[in-house]
């Protein structure tokens, strides 16, 4: 299997969308509310699960298909919105953990579980 990368990613997506004219539709705004859209569409799966039921989610083929789905709905739409708006989504991140790290830190020098 090719190892892919965001950058690889975004750009599949950016020639998908340009090979359906879909560029002008793909304003943050929008993107923004296909993210919601799509993060909403995942939490319908779980809304009515108990912890436990939730925590077995993906032992159902079918079930497992949709969240599997859900998922790579909700990253291709945070990738492109990141892809839009010139932010790289794996150095905010990085950045984001550093500032958590340093917000919350482990009590007693301890990681997080």
């Amino acid at each position: 299997m090719t190892e892919l990368d965001v950058a690889k990613l975004q750009r599949r997506l950016a020639e998908f969308a340009a090979a359906r004219n879909w560029q002008p539709y793909h304003t943050p705004k929008n993107l923004v509310a296909a993210l919601s859209v799509e993060a909403s569409e995942l939490v319908e799966i779980f809304q009515w699960l108990t912890p436990e039921e939730s925590a077995r989610v993906m032992d159902d083929t079918d079930t497992a298909h949709r969240v599997t789905d859900e998922v790579a709905d909700v990253l291709a739409y945070l990738l492109q919105l990141c892809e839009v708006l010139g932010i790289d989504p794996l150095a905010a991140l990085d950045a984001k953990i550093d500032r958590n790290e340093q917000r919350f830190p482990a009590p007693g020098g301890r990681e997080a579980p």
